[in-house]
Order: C-alpha cells, then sequence, then structure tokens
C-alpha cells in the first residue's frame, strides 16, 4: 500500500500534464479558419480554370502601390509621378512592399496577399476566442472563434487580397490588449496595436482612438497607486496611435494638399457632389446607416448576419456592462463600433464589396452576441439546463452560417471569374496592342495599372492626384483637368464605361474628343448571382483613342480685344483662382458639369439653376468693362452686383444648343478698384421660374 501511495502521484503527473498540453481551442478555431480560407481559394481557382483572379479591381490597387514601393517609388502609382494618397491602407502598403523588395513577385506576389490576409483571418479566429473567454467564459469564446471561422462575409473578405485580414486582426488584438491590460493600468503592447491599426485604416483610427480614450482614463482613475510621474509617462506612451494618426494626415497634407486620402474625396458623401448641403449629407448617412443596420438585423438578401443579430449584440452589450471590472473597455468599444460605423456610412461605396469596409470588425461583433445569448441564458436556474439551451441556441446561429457557406464561396469565385473577364481581361490586351510608352486614362484603375504595362491616369482620382474633385463634379470638370494637363501627360488612349461610379463618357465620344469607333470592346459576360449582382460596375467596356488636336481653342476670346480675365467655368483650377461660387436657386441643386461642341471649341460647362458668383482681376478702376459669356440660356434674366452694389440686369435671349455669346456693359463708375467681385442673382430670388441656363466660361474686357 505505501509503495503504491507512493507512486499514484508519479502515475497521474503524466496524465495532468498531457491534459495541460493538449491544444487549447484558439488553435483548432485557427486551424478551421486557415482550411477553410484556402478552400476559398481551391474553389476559385476550379470555378476559374486554375486562374487566380481577384474578387474585386481595388486588389490590384494594393499590389500596384506594393510594388511602387518595392521599387522605390515612395508611392507614386506611376513611376515619376508625384506622390499620391490612393492607397486605402498605408501599412498594408508599406507590408507589400516589403515582400516585393526582397523578391516575391508576379503571381506570388498575389497568393502572398492571398495568404497573409487568410492568415490574419486564422489568428483574429483565434484571437476572438481568447477575447470571449476573456469578457465571458470559456464556453462562449470558444463559440464566438468558430462562429467567426465559418464566417462566409469573412472569408470572403479576408481571401481577396484587400487589407481586410490586416485590420481585422489589429481590432480583435487591440481589445484583447485592453481588456488584459486594463486591470493593472499597465499599458505594454496596447499603444503599439493601436498605433499600428491608425495606420492600417481610417475607421480603424476611429476605433482605435475611442479605446485609446478608455486606457487614458484608466490611468486617471490609477493615478493614486501609480502616482502622476508614472501615470504621466505611461500616458504619453498611450498617445501613441494618436501620433500615428496625425503623421499620416501630415504625410496627406505635404504629399497632396489636403488631409483626405484620396479614395475618401472620392468616396465621400462630403466631397462626391459639387456643392455640399449638411441637410442633405445628414440624410444620404441616415440612409446608408439604416440599410447597414438592417444588414446586421439579418433582414436584407446578403445573408450577412443572422436573423436579429444586432438584437442579440446590443443584450450581449447590456450584460457585459453589468460587470464593473469590464465596464470601460465594454463602453469605449461600443462607442468606437459605433463611431466607426458611422463614419463608413458617410461612403457611397459603404455598402459594395458584400460591405468589406465592415468586416474587421465582425468578431468583435460575434463576441458581443454571442455574450448576448449567454447572457440571455442567466435567467435559467439549473446550470444543466442553462449550458443546454446556450449551445443549442449557438448551434442554430453556426448552421444558418455553414448553410450559408458554400453560397458564399461561390460569390467569391463567381466574383473572380467577373474580374478575369473585364479588368484583367481588357489590362492583357492593353499591354499587347497598345503602343509602348502610351498613357491610358481608366476608370477602374487597378488592374490596368498592375498587369497592363502602361502609365495611366486614373479618372476617378484615386491613384492620380486632383481627379477625384473633377470627376465628382461631372464630365465637363474631368474634361478641364485633363485638357489643362501638360501635352505630355494627357493619356493617349481611354479605357472607360458609361456607368458609374465616376461621370460616363458618351459627351468626350460626341464631341470627338474619343475616336469612333473604338479600338475595342468587352461586354460584361459572366453570369450574375442570385441578387442580380456581378464585380464590375459596368455592361461594356470600351478602349478608345483619344484626340487632343482642338484642346486649346476654347480658350480664344470670341470677344476682339485683349481681355483682362478670363474665368473658365467647370476647370478647378481656374474657379478656385477667381473665388468661383455656385448660387443655387434652392438648396439640393448641383451645377453639374458638360462638355460640348460648336465647331472647333470642345468646352466644360456647368448647368446653372439660380446665378454664379466670381472674382476678376487686372481692371482699371472708373473705366467701363464689358463682361462677355458663352453660355446655353433656357431662360430668365439676372441681377448684375459689383462689389455687392447693383450695376443693372442681364436679359439674354434663349438661343440653340451648345452656346451662344451674350455682353452686358458694366458702368465705370460700378468698379472702384482692380479687383471686383461680380455676382449674378436671381432678381427674384425663391420665385420660379429660375435663370436656367449653362455657362462655358466669361471674359471681362475694357
Amino acid at each position: 500500500m505505501t509503495q503504491l501511495a507512493q507512486s499514484a502521484p508519479e502515475t497521474a503527473e503524466p496524465a495532468r500534464e498531457k491534459r495541460r498540453r493538449r491544444p487549447a481551442p484558439a488553435f483548432w478555431v485557427a486551424l478551421l479558419a486557415l482550411a477553410l480560407g484556402w478552400g476559398f481559394v481551391a474553389g476559385s481557382l476550379i470555378w476559374n480554370g486554375g486562374h487566380l483572379f481577384a474578387p474585386l479591381d481595388d486588389v490590384y490597387i494594393h499590389l500596384q502601390y506594393g510594388r511602387q514601393l518595392g521599387l522605390g517609388e515612395f508611392f507614386r502609382f506611376n513611376t515619376g509621378d508625384e506622390i499620391s494618397a490612393g492607397a486605402s491602407s498605408v501599412l498594408y502598403s508599406f507590408l507589400l512592399g516589403g515582400v516585393y523588395a526582397i523578391g516575391v513577385h508576379g503571381i506570388f506576389f498575389q497568393y502572398f496577399a492571398i495568404g497573409f490576409g487568410i492568415a490574419c483571418f486564422a489568428a483574429s479566429a483565434a484571437l476572438t476566442t481568447l477575447l470571449g473567454t476573456r469578457l465571458i467564459s470559456r464556453t462562449a469564446g470558444t463559440w464566438a472563434g468558430v462562429l467567426v471561422a465559418v464566417s462566409g462575409p469573412l472569408l470572403w473578405g479576408s481571401a481577396s487580397g484587400m487589407e481586410v485580414g490586416l485590420v481585422m486582426v489589429l481590432v480583435t488584438g487591440l481589445l484583447l490588449c485592453l481588456v488584459a491590460e486594463q486591470p493593472a493600468a499597465r499599458f505594454r503592447f496596447f499603444p503599439v496595436v493601436a498605433a499600428l491599426l491608425a495606420l492600417a485604416r481610417t475607421e480603424g483610427l476611429i476605433f482605435a482612438a475611442a479605446l485609446t480614450c478608455a486606457a487614458l482614463w484608466t490611468l486617471w482613475t490609477h493615478r493614486a497607486l501609480s502616482g502622476i510621474p508614472a501615470m504621466l509617462r505611461r500616458a504619453l506612451w498611450c498617445l501613441l496611435p494618436f501620433a500615428a494618426g496625425a503623421a499620416q494626415l501630415l504625410f496627406y497634407k505635404l504629399a497632396t494638399g489636403t488631409t483626405s486620402a484620396n479614395g475618401v474625396q472620392s468616396k465621400s458623401f462630403l466631397y462626391d457632389k459639387p456643392v455640399f448641403y449638411p441637410g442633405e449629407f445628414l440624410d444620404r448617412t441616415t440612409a446608408t446607416l439604416r440599410t447597414i443596420l438592417g444588414h446586421f438585423l439579418g433582414l436584407g438578401d446578403q445573408d450577412y448576419a443572422f436573423p436579429g443579430a444586432l438584437l442579440f449584440f446590443c443584450v450581449g452589450a447590456c450584460f457585459l456592462l453589468l460587470e464593473r471590472g469590464r465596464r470601460l473597455p465594454v463602453a469605449a468599444t461600443v462607442l468606437g463600433l459605433a463611431a466607426a460605423v458611422v463614419s463608413l456610412s458617410t461612403l457611397d461605396t459603404a455598402i459594395f464589396h458584400e460591405l468589406r469596409y465592415f468586416h474587421p470588425f465582425l468578431p468583435v461583433f460575434v463576441v458581443f452576441t454571442v455574450a448576448g445569448f449567454h447572457g440571455l441564458t442567466r435567467v435559467i436556474a439549473r446550470e444543466r439546463t442553462r449550458r443546454f439551451v446556450l449551445h443549442a441556441a449557438l448551434a442554430v446561429v453556426l448552421g444558418f452560417s455553414l448553410v450559408a457557406l458554400p453560397m458564399w464561396g461561390v460569390r467569391f469565385a463567381r466574383a473572380g471569374a467577373g474580374i478575369g473577364s473585364t479588368d484583367v481581361s481588357y489590362a492583357a490586351w492593353i499591354e499587347t496592342h497598345l503602343p509602348k510608352g502610351s498613357t491610358v486614362a481608366v476608370k477602374d484603375v487597378g488592374a490596368v495599372a498592375y498587369l497592363g504595362g502602361h502609365d495611366v491616369v486614373d479618372l476617378l482620382g484615386l491613384g492620380t492626384n486632383g481627379f477625384a474633385k473633377a470627376a465628382n463634379n461631372g464630365i465637363g470638370s474631368l474634361y478641364e483637368q485633363l485638357r489643362h494637363l501638360p501635352a505630355a501627360e494627357r493619356p493617349g488612349y481611354f479605357a472607360t464605361y458609361d456607368s458609374g461610379p465616376g461621370p460616363g463618357m458618351a459627351p468626350l465620344r460626341d464631341t470627338g474628343v474619343l475616336e469612333q469607333p473604338g479600338l475595342a470592346t468587352f461586354a460584361v459576360q459572366t453570369p450574375a448571382d442570385l441578387r442580380g449582382i456581378v464585380s464590375v460596375p459596368f455592361k461594356e467596356f470600351t478602349i478608345a483613342r483619344a484626340d487632343w488636336s482642338l484642346v486649346a481653342n476654347a480658350d480664344i476670346p470670341p470677344v476682339p480685344g485683349d481681355p483682362r480675365d478670363y474665368v473658365n467655368v467647370a476647370y478647378l483650377g481656374s474657379e478656385q483662382a477667381h473665388g468661383y461660387e455656385y448660387l443655387a436657386a434652392q438648396d439640393g441643386m448641383q451645377p453639374w458639369s458638360v462638355v460640348a461642341r460648336v465647331d472647333d471649341v470642345v468646352s466644360g460647362g456647368r448647368t446653372i439653376i439660380g446665378g454664379e458668383a466670381f472674382t476678376v482681376d487686372g481692371l482699371t478702376p472708373g473705366q467701363d468693362a464689358v463682361l462677355t459669356a458663352r453660355a446655353n440660356v433656357r431662360g430668365g434674366a439676372l441681377q448684375v452686383l459689383v462689389d455687392g452694389a447693383p450695376a443693372g440686369t442681364w436679359r439674354r435671349a434663349p438661343g440653340p444648343a451648345p452656346w451662344q455669346h451674350y455682353s452686358v456693359t458694366i458702368p465705370g463708375n460700378a468698379i472702384g478698384s482692380s479687383s471686383v467681385r461680380i455676382e449674378l442673382r436671381d432678381p427674384t430670388p425663391g420665385l420660379s421660374p429660375f435663370p436656367d441656363y449653362t455657362s462655358y466660361g466669361y471674359w471681362i474686357t475694357q
């Protein structure tokens, strides 16, 4: 007996050690996520005959910026270009640039982007398991990790080659760091992860800022224990994400003249129309937010979440807030998520690409949703029954995900097929058929730039500075921006389509800027999915040669003599120089730009309902001046004001389109200096009929 008693611990110890060495649930969750991620890629390869196609063109934008960085061209979309801010993730671009610099090229470069995204997704699923375990329980954490690993939307986004996986692992890692380090008020890793997240995406900066505020508040409340000097040192370290965000904005400002990235200028409701109206902005943002919340409620046709998911998220947030120790990080997370969602709702592409902007935050959403189920089962008294109900309810949720998983795999493969038969196909055509050294103007810029072998001008303004605002003003401003490029930089070819995003190209064909017939036309033949959606926004894509032979004729004065000044309406550079302003007859009206041709003159202009204001220079005070307009007048007189004082009424008879020339004399006593502000206003403001015309330009002579 003594011998048995003495040997019992020796035989029991290996068993306990074996149990301790058994892989944790997070390990198996990560393996599941890896397997499913590569399963999506394998399915796409089979669907597309062994060809690797990205499911959206934006992937190739990242690859192009990464390749350029690897070649030493710092954020230059074309070699020799000025620095641009078209990369949606600075951190991801640097990562790709480093990989390209060490020799990962060609198809292996794209495979790296995909593999890295899947690896980050697997890590995110594992971190979700750990996060759920810390916040709720081991069982809940395992369920949360499994639900993330089998999420069709997350697999779609992570395997795409975009920055989705990177941002996702930083979001989950940041929250886990906060939860782990907050009780001791010692934030070692949290500021580093927060700074990386701030550099990964703009909405990542917003989320990191919310959680950083929670960290700073924690330090403040523990100041008596740590001492003021230690608290200040730790607080300074926690400000690292704010420094990273400020550095990124400073980079944008120095490189492009604005603190907004090109993608924000192109897609945000703040910038996507000629005139910003706060009421319209709120209306559009609210409408987008309502649509997004509907998807998270599981009420749409996107199979993004199980029915009622958002309600369980809210229950979970309330349940987690009940415990005092985790109240601060949970509250900061909810506020950070809300701020990020509202921020993303200001983008006109927020619901595009399977809601990919929201993918990085879904693991946190899943954790809180599982917490909702866990909290609701707390009302059940018997432990055994409570566990059974929790497992049964989450098994139903898992069933929804598993049923939708094959569909998401098909969507992923079909999206790749769509990109392969369009963007990649015409990139290959451009590489082999267009002259070497020629420049191509494009609307979908990624694949053409990365695979087409030619310099590009991005008409939507992601890779080319200055074009986002022009495109958002319409085809007239876009044409003016192009024609004012140096002759050597003007695109010799256009590879475009007529549908959005961006203006249609039909007016350029009608005016002869694009030669007809086109050199090649590609029809979208990829079948749409069950929702009628394909991965590209067009039905037909045309490549045409550009004709710039008439480019300078629009600036020739239509009046004798030497004009003192010239306001080129629709050209943003001239409008800015002259303080041009659209005076809308009613809020909400937009001065969309157009392009037209008369004989050998091709000019951009704006459709005006109301009036205009601008400043002209070079005048002689006290001397009469003649203001000549190039316009297509449809009706309505204009009241002329000079420096705020009435200077007469301008009555213009309607004439045939596209334009006529009209002149009005401004008396010398109204010109008190060499620079005057001219306003052309509705004589009866608020009452129709309003002045209605298309304005192409103004010349002032003396």
